[in-house]
């Protein structure tokens, strides 16, 4: 008896897992994985190839373009709309709270057309009036950031049809000082001085007021030019500033606002 050595067995043993006859007359077949036959549908029946889902053509597919880190961009639809807004802020009266102000807006760098102070009617208190050309989301930001401030007390936008001023004062050629008193008049302004070479005139109004008298100085020449930014208060009984409540002028009493004619 020939004696079996290690190679043989291990011809036998790939044999018959790969369905070689046995000595009884069967076939060897390897057990069926229990995962397999949880996987086979009932019947017998292959199962489907393929993921359940959209076709190709039914999928969305990205828009945009990739940018220099790889990150994609939606498409560009254009520029956001903007549009103008007047806010008003109470603030305590101290050293550099324009200069703070001013400095916040540089460095946000939103798009601020004027930018004026003044005093209230509460001592220790005064009004910055600004007008601000930016999105929607940028004059929020542009409140947010200023009622940050350490002396601002309230800061709330201004309604449409707020009373709103500006003031300009313009000197002019005096060649023709009649044409000049005319015009003067006409926008309700005032002469502050005449000379043989000049004339300086006031004009108070809204915007397009201003503009327009502007424009009417211009045929005589104008040689220098001040304007103001736009002052405004909210109409009647609603107050500019929210939450802020009506005061009185240095020395000014309660008594003052009544006078008693019978003495």
């Amino acid at each position: 008896m020939s004696e079996r050595t290690e190679g043989d067995r291990s011809e036998e043993e790939t044999e018959r897992s790969a369905g070689a006859p046995t000595t009884d007359g069967g076939t060897d077949h390897p057990a069926e994985s229990p995962v397999a036959e949880h996987a086979r549908p009932a019947g017998g029946d292959a199962p489907e190839t393929g993921l359940a889902g959209p076709t190709p053509d039914e999928r969305p597919h990205p828009t945009g373009r990739r940018d220099e880190h790889g990150v994609r961009k939606e498409p560009d639809h254009g520029p956001e709309p903007t549009r103008r807004a007047t806010v008003s802020a109470l603030v305590e009266d101290e050293p550099g709270v324009l200069a703070r102000a001013a400095g916040l807006f540089r460095r946000r760098q939103f798009n601020i057309e004027s930018l004026t102070v003044g005093p209230t009617t509460v001592e220790g208190h005064s009004r910055i009036t600004l007008v601000v050309e930016e999105t929607e989301a940028g004059i929020e930001q542009a409140k947010k950031q200023l009622a940050k401030l350490t002396p601002v007390i309230a800061v709330g936008e201004l309604s449409g049809d707020a009373v709103a001023a500006e003031l300009v004062l313009l000197k002019v050629r005096g060649e023709e000082p009649d044409k000049v008193h005319a015009i003067t008049s006409m926008y309700d302004g005032q002469t502050l001085d005449a000379g043989p070479r000049t004339i300086t005139v006031q004009i108070t109004g809204d915007e397009n007021t201003i503009d327009d008298a502007i424009d009417a100085f211009d045929q005589f020449g104008i040689i220098e030019i001040a304007r103001t930014g736009q002052t405004a208060l909210e109409r009647g009984d609603s107050p500019t500033t929210p939450g802020e409540e009506p005061g009185h002028s240095a020395g000014e009493t309660d008594d003052d606002e009544f006078t008693n004619y019978d003495d």
